[in-house]
């Protein structure tokens, strides 16, 4: 399978709303990042959807790497 693109090399610190819904590029096209805004399609990528559990601050993965999507894990640190 073929790798994101990877959109940054740093997280992106976003402000969630309890009980909104979100959609986090996974593929890394998007140019509403970290959000998905379907550049996506014709490709094996699909958005990470999730229901924010509490209002807060988030890191949200610009690399695209992280093994807990949609925040960041640290993974851009070895690329």
């Amino acid at each position: 399978m073929k790798k994101s693109k990877i959109a940054g090399k740093a997280p992106q610190m976003e402000q969630l709303e309890f009980g909104k819904t979100y959609a986090w590029c996974a593929c890394g096209m998007s140019i509403n990042q970290p959000w998905c805004n379907g550049f996506h399609k014709g490709t094996n990528f699909s958005p990470s959807v999730f229901k924010a559990e509490e209002s807060k601050t988030a890191a949200m993965c610009m690399c695209k790497q992280t093994k807990n999507p949609p925040f960041c894990d640290g993974s851009h640190r070895e690329l």
